[in-house]
């Protein structure tokens, strides 16, 4: 597999969810939603530590650095850009609707996308800087690492294409128009692993920093958004069964595929 298609897997992850609005008749089943919810979560989780923490850490050791700086750093920045792009890119938060971002007049439906697309932007930066790892010689990240990440990311993206698509189609969208607009939500994903898969091979010092930078963008998503929607209403137990299989599937991919 070579590192475009790598770059591509997460898309086409959504765009497979998306595509559930040609098989499905109705809503998505509430039990199967809020447990792939919870599996989303602990994927991310799951790759936020494996997939991006520790490398930065032992990168940073071996660069001669302290430990700890890069990935604490780094953690902290990509929690605090996600939650100022929070602020201010207009969206929906699924859990209750409520409104996030500038104040405008966009339609409930674009509203959503953009909601998921800002979802997909860190994962997409998460996937260019392992596959700029793995590229690197001495990082400790290889490529059937990163194959395995961006595979578990496009897993865990199923949920949220079908996320955007379904509620369109049950508002009266056709459904090749609401395929679509799910399919455009994961086209940041490609766009932002390929700018931070040009930015860390550019720099190679700065790897450690992007590693945790991506890795604090993703636990801002999951405890934002994903956890909380997986955990409201009834049978949140599914929820957290969710949780359990998505962490233990993605810590096993990339501890058996490092």
């Amino acid at each position: 597999m070579n590192e475009a298609m790598v770059l591509m897997i997460p898309f086409i992850g959504t765009t497979l969810g998306a595509a559930m609005v040609f098989f499905m008749k109705s809503q998505m089943n509430p039990r199967l939603e809020k447990l792939l919810l919870g599996f989303a979560s602990g994927v991310m989780i799951a790759a936020s530590v494996w997939s991006l923490l520790l490398p930065a850490i032992e990168m940073a050791q071996e660069q001669g650095g302290c430990a700890w700086i890069p990935a604490a750093a780094g953690f902290l920045l990509g929690m605090g850009f996600l939650m100022m792009l929070d602020r201010i890119v207009p969206h929906i938060h699924m859990v209750n609707e409520k409104l996030g971002g500038i104040k405008n007049d966009l339609q409930k439906s674009s509203m959503l996308m953009l909601a998921v697309t800002l979802h997909n932007l860190p994962e997409g930066m998460a996937v260019g800087v392992t596959l700029a790892g793995a590229m690197l010689a001495d990082t400790g990240i290889t490529l059937a690492a990163a194959q395995a990440f961006a595979v578990g990311i496009a897993i865990q993206n199923l949920p949220e294409g079908a996320t955007i698509s379904m509620p369109l189609r049950n508002e009266g969208t056709s459904r090749p128009k609401a395929f679509w607009y799910g399919m455009l939500s994961g086209v940041v994903e490609p766009v932002g692993a390929l700018l931070t898969l040009f930015l860390a091979e550019q720099v190679v010092l700065v790897l450690p920093y992007l590693l945790a930078f991506a890795a604090g963008a993703m636990i801002y998503v999951v405890v934002e958004e994903l956890i909380p929607e997986s955990q409201s209403g009834e049978r949140s137990n599914n929820g957290t069964v969710g949780v359990a299989m998505g962490f233990v599937l993605m810590m096993i991919l990339d501890v058996a595929l490092s």
